[in-house]
């Protein structure tokens, strides 16, 4: 199957690719397996070594990478460049770490000895979306592989250039071969590779949608499935915030990566006594951003993905001020070529309106005004998503324990959500299964396996 790439600022064709055969992925997967076989049996100390080198390569190529992500996907450069430095620092985080996070453990019991390890599966395949090309790959497939595991990355064939970018890394770095590979295919190929007995895990970053049918068919072939899918994280201010801060990160929690983000702020919860001063503050703030070419270092806020992804942004929008949602900034698409939408904040937003119902994913924030802290966190819980949610207040413990009945798995107190390795992140209801990053993220595709040790009874 033959597919075209488009620039999001320019709507002009990058290039045109054709996707492998079912017959040439499942020869990538068995080599992968074969592989695996050697690589599992490195040393931790030499896997090691080899995520530090492929830090170096990283810092070494990123203009070069964060030129193709910004190309494929728009993403402002300077975000691009910070994506990069973010995969080199989740390199080096688990090269110093991972030998100790997978020491083998003792247990009590009644034998004489009782052993805990962690062994790698085989071979995990990796399906990835294109809104972080190389921070999504990297997060799921430097844990995965210093633990013994080796990967096949399936990238979103918007950002093809990206995933190839991301093998020849591992290469440059010295990688034994096949340890990581590529394979861009199609759906139907996708769900072969799941099947083949070659696979022994699958990680999928993507819609609910996608990772229902991929949970699905990993299921019914017994295979392990983390998932990190939609989010729609409400960012609840209380009365005692500081709302200069408070709408400040507002912007930054909602517009980074202009809006395309699983864990951008999504739903503005905002206490009744000081809602009119930040919608003012956080509607000025977000005029001012700079809508423009995202090759330009100035750039904050660039195109979306694709056609398809302004469009939905308009419905929402207009389904919005349809039921009485007033425009307080923004509120339309830019007369320029590209798929430009200006950075929008909604006031008046009730919980029927599709900015409230939806995962928005593009730069519009919805502000819903809310009486007190305990209707916050009913508003708060309302949704079918549970991935990440910030608290905006300046009495800690309130925080803490507000974020304790938050139904999510990423909880911030006065800074927007994020990821960072030595966390984990993950998702409860609809927004996934499993953690990525951390000790606990290392931990997914490896069996725990339990050694028991008695004395010899005649």
């Amino acid at each position: 199957m033959k597919f075209k790439t488009i620039n999001p600022t320019t709507e002009e064709i990058i290039s045109e690719y054709e996707t492998i055969s079912k017959e040439g992925a499942l020869s990538i997967a068995k080599s992968c397996h074969d592989s695996y076989k050697k690589w599992k049996n490195v040393d931790i100390s030499e896997r090691s070594k080899l995520f530090r080198k492929l830090a170096e390569v990283l810092r070494k190529n990123k203009d070069e990478y964060a030129k193709l992500m910004t190309t494929e996907m728009g993403k402002p450069i300077s975000q691009s460049l910070a994506e990069i430095e973010k995969c080199a620092w989740t390199a080096e985080v688990y090269a110093d770490n991972a030998a100790k996070w997978l020491e083998e453990e003792t247990a009590q019991a009644d034998g004489k000895k009782h052993l805990v390890t962690f062994e790698p599966l085989g071979t995990i395949l990796s399906i990835m979306p294109w809104n972080f090309p190389f921070n999504q790959a990297f997060r799921f497939a430097i844990p995965t592989i210093i633990s013994g595991n080796t990967s096949i990355l399936k990238h979103s064939n918007v950002v093809p250039q990206c995933a190839m970018a991301i093998e020849e890394s591992f290469k440059e770095a010295g990688f034994p071969e096949n340890v990581f590979r590529t394979a861009i295919t199609d759906h139907q190929t996708i769900e072969e590779l799941v099947k083949s007995d070659y696979i022994r895990g699958v990680s999928l970053t993507g819609s609910t949608a996608a990772g229902a049918k991929i949970a699905e068919l990993a299921g019914r072939n017994l295979k392990k499935v983390v998932l990190e899918l939609g989010g729609s994280d409400p960012f609840i201010v209380l009365d005692d915030a500081d709302i200069e801060f408070a709408a400040k990160n507002a912007v930054k929690g909602r517009t980074i990566n202009s809006g395309q983000s699983c864990i951008a702020a999504k739903r503005f919860i905002v206490t009744k006594n000081i809602a009119d001063a930040f919608s003012k503050k956080f509607a000025e703030l977000t005029d001012a951003l700079v809508v423009d070419d995202p090759m330009n270092e100035k750039t904050e806020i660039g195109p979306l993905v694709n056609s398809g992804g302004l469009k939905q942004i308009e419905s929402q929008v207009n389904d919005a001020v349809g039921k009485g949602a007033m425009i307080l900034a923004g509120g339309k698409r830019l007369d320029r070529k590209g798929y430009f939408y200006s950075p929008t904040v909604l006031g008046n937003v009730k919980n029927d309106m599709k900015a409230v119902t939806e995962e928005v994913f593009g730069p519009v924030a919805p502000i819903i005004v809310v009486n007190d802290e305990q209707e916050a966190l009913k508003v708060a819980n309302n949704t079918e998503f549970g991935l990440g949610a910030s608290v905006w207040t300046k009495d800690e413990n309130k925080g803490i324990q507000l974020a304790k009945n938050l139904e999510a798995g990423c909880l911030f107190i006065n800074s927007i959500v994020k990821s960072d390795p030595r966390m984990p992140f993950g998702g409860v209801k609809k927004s996934g299964i499993g953690r990525e990053l951390s000790k606990y993220g290392l931990k997914e595709f490896v069996n725990v396996k339990a050694i028991n040790v008695y004395e010899t009874r005649s």
